[in-house]
This record gives structure tokens, sequence and C-alpha cells, in this order.
């Protein structure tokens, strides 16, 4: 039966009811349960590529670009970033909702999780140093306070507000660019860059070294490049590095949340609890398909010597634990980001372009009061440029990692002790 709505017919109001205020509610919800399927658990397929497509006619370019956006998620372009007001993010900050993250709300700091802190046992030792999860807004308030009309936040006041010892749980989120010093080639520059020395391998596209289900099919292109940039082999920490240890030894340092993986933090001797390693790392390796644990200095042995490692159990391939496309990141990154953020007073930014999801995210969901510092040779994320009037909290500080971080040592009168610090790590 055909209903046909009118100025005359009773169901006129009701139909309009159902079309204004139904329809919208049942298409929400079915998004709401499309992007909480796809991404709740943090594995970044996108694109519309499914791991399981029985199809195998998908064109190289269509494969390229699946792999052009999964790199983002894994930190492995500059290039393509994502929009902060794009549909990529809003589904990845509704998925961070389930930690009770809030955006910039004093909401952070009520000290609860807000996760399942039963997947690592070694959080409860190492949050000891977050009991007290309040920011200590009254010293925050107290550096602000003192800068005069038209004054803005600089270099120098975080360097005379750190000596004053009311700032002492320092955040330190780091990316590629505290590295570059220490001579670790990027992934793309012609003739320098790592994927050309896997040019040999004739891969379908470079991302393919990530890839979990290329690396079941080939695993020697991974092999090689694992063997390259292995932590401990051939790079030292830089100047960088030495002043996130630096902090750490001065029980200044809350967490130091880093997306590399190349292990340079642990060399620089901040203590590992500290540290949490979005991306993975090499210390410790496991089966792909079933899971279980090997032995990791038998995983690096085996790899430097251009073997692929097997599991002993099952037979399937093993790998290092870094994070390949397509895989949840660290539970430990989950764990602590909250309470980390809640209690934080000072959030120093090295080296990132921001652009990778979620860890690009961290600067945005610090307490609204607390005081930012970028290091960077661009201005990136939210972060409020020079000059801008209403600016109170950020710092941007533009240039090299190591330039910048030497300069504040410099106001805090640490340069000495941060060189002297460095020369000790250095590989012979």
């Amino acid at each position: 039966m055909k209903i046909e709505a009118s100025a005359e017919s009773p169901l006129s109001p009701l139909y309009y009811f159902l079309a204004g205020a139904l329809v919208p509610t049942i298409a929400y919800a079915f998004l709401h349960r499309f992007a909480r399927d796809d991404v709740s658990s943090t594995k970044f397929e996108l694109g519309g590529f499914d791991d399981d497509d029985d199809d195998d006619d998908v064109s190289l370019d269509e494969e390229r670009l699946k792999h052009e956006n999964n790199e983002q998620m894994l930190g492995l372009s500059g290039d393509l970033g994502l929009d902060s007001g794009g549909t990529l993010n809003a589904v990845i900050i509704q998925d961070l909702s389930q930690l009770n993250l809030g955006s910039q709300s004093a909401d952070l700091c009520d000290g609860d999780h807000g996760g399942d802190d039963e997947d690592d046992d070694d959080d409860d030792d190492e949050d000891d140093d977050n009991e007290d999860d309040k920011i200590d807004e009254d010293g925050i308030r107290d550096l602000l306070s003192s800068l005069g009309p038209g004054v803005e936040l600089s270099l120098e006041h975080i360097a005379e507000w750190i000596k004053s010892g009311k700032c002492s749980k320092i955040v330190v989120l780091c990316g590629a660019g505290v590295s570059c010093s220490a001579g670790i080639p990027d992934f793309r520059t012609p003739g320098t860059g790592l994927y050309d020395n896997l040019e040999k391998y004739n891969l379908p596209y470079p991302e393919a070294v990530f890839d979990l289900s290329f690396y079941q099919s080939n695993p020697l292109p991974f092999v090689s490049l694992a063997k390259e940039i292995w932590p401990g082999m051939t790079y030292s920490p830089t100047l960088s590095h030495s002043f996130i240890s630096l902090l750490s030894s001065k029980k200044l340092l809350l967490r130091n949340y880093t997306q590399n993986i190349d292990g340079l933090e642990l060399l620089s001797g901040v203590d590992e609890s500290k540290i949490v390693e979005c991306h993975g790392h090499f210390r410790t390796a496991s089966c792909i398909a079933c899971g279980v644990p090997y032995d990791g200095k038998k995983c690096r042995d085996e790899i430097v010597d251009s073997v692929v490692p097997t599991c002993p159990k099952c037979g399937c391939l093993v790998k290092p634990d870094i994070v390949f496309f397509g895989e949840s990141l660290p539970v430990r990154f989950k764990n602590l980001l909250h309470s980390d953020l809640g209690s934080c007073d000072l959030l120093i930014v090295m080296g990132t372009s921001l652009k990778v999801a979620p860890v690009s995210l961290i600067p945005e969901m610090v307490n609204s009061r607390t005081p930012r510092v970028l290091m960077n040779r661009e201005l990136v994320g939210d972060f409020v440029p020079p000059g801008v009037e209403g600016n109170y909290r950020d710092v941007f500080q533009e240039g090299d990692c190591d330039d910048s971080v030497r300069k504040l040592c410099s106001f805090l009168g640490w340069e000495e002790e941060l060189l002297e610090m460095n020369e000790k790590t250095r590989l012979g």
C-alpha cells in the first residue's frame, strides 16, 4: 500500500518525524558500527582493501594506493599528510575515546587509565612515578602569569621554569628527526634511501618490505633491511637522545613516546620503564602465525647472518616485534597514555611531522594549560606560530633538534653534562 503524505492526511506528521529523525539515527548507528569494526583494534586496513580479499586481479596501482595510505600509520612518508579534520583522524579519535582520552580537557586529570591493564604486568612498577596524577596547575599558572603584557613564552622561560623545580613531569614525543644526525638514512632519498638498497628484490612497491602478507611470501627484503638498521650495530645516540636521558637522570622525565624503531633512546641511557616505543622494537621477537615468543638475541644473530628465523613450534616465520602494516600498536601505548597526558606539566615534541595517527594526536590531548615546546625544522600540528596574539603556551624552536636541545641545555646550565653523556654512548 502506498502512503502519500498530504496536508489532509493524519499520517503526515508521523511520516516527517520518521524521515527527519529515525533515518539519520539509523545511518549514524551504521557508520559508527562500521568505524568501530574497522578501527577498534587499531588495525589500519584503509582504502577499502580487505586482507582476506580473494580477488587476485587487484591492480598494482590499487595495491600501491593501499600502502601509501598504510605507510602514513607507520611513519614512512613525509609527504602525504592526514588532515586533522579528515575522516581517518576522526575515526581514530573516536577509537582513542574508548581510553577516556579527551581533547585538551581537564578531564584527563582523573588518573583512570580507562583500558585493560592486565595485558602489561610490568606497568605496575613503571607507574610508581604516576601515583600523583594531578597536574600542578599552580606551577603552570605561576609560569604563565610571570610573563609581562605582550611577552611570548620562550625557550629561556621554559628553562627558568624547569630550574625552579615546579616542572617535574615532562613528556617527550619524538620522531625520525632526532636520529638524522646519527647517520640513519631516510627511506626514499634517491641513492641513499633504505628503499634503494632493496631494488634487487624487485618489490612491487617499496613499502611491501613492512607488509605482513608480503613478509610471509618473501621475507628476504625485510631481513636485509633489518640487518642494516638493527640497534646497537652501527648508529650511536644523538644529542637529542642524550637530552632525553639527561631528563631521566634528573628525575624530570615522566615518559618518552618515540615513533622510531632504532632503539637509540634506550642506548642513550633512558630507563626502559620511561620509554613507550609506539611502533615496537627489535629486542624481542615472535612467530607471525602462532605468536609464540622467540629468543630476541637468536633472532638478531640469525638476521645479521641473513638467515630467516622460523618458529620451532609451528615452523612459520618469526620477525622482531616491530609494528608492521595491519598490526596493532603495543598495548603499553594504550595502558600509559591516559595517565601520562593527565599529569604532564610540559610537553616537548622533537623531529616529527605529526602526520602519523594516533601518535600525532598526542599534542592535542594534553591539558589545555600545559606548555608545549616544538623543536622541528617546520611548524607542524596545532602548534601556534610565533607572534600570534593569544599564544600563551606554545614555543616553536625552529631548526635541527640537536641545535635546539643544545640551546635549551645552555639556558639550563647542562650543556657540558649533555656533551659528556653523549660521548659516553658513542659506539667505538
